[in-house]
């Protein structure tokens, strides 16, 4: 879980463009961010397997 500090700080306007970066909306991570699906690859899996995001299926062979 990230400091509140550090996500209220990602939402502010950045002073330049390059800095600004993106945090996961349910927990906070600022790594492993994946903007397709707007969340870490950690909520992403939970997510994933419970079936809450579309179109994604558990991959089997």
């Amino acid at each position: 879980m990230a400091k509140k500090a550090l996500t209220v700080k990602a939402k502010r306007e950045a002073k330049f463009k390059a800095r600004k970066y993106n945090r996961c909306p349910l927990c906070g991570r600022a790594r492993a961010y994946m903007r397709k699906f707007d969340m870490c690859r950690i909520c992403f899996r939970a997510l994933a397997l419970r079936g809450e995001v579309p179109g994604v299926i558990k991959a089997s062979w």
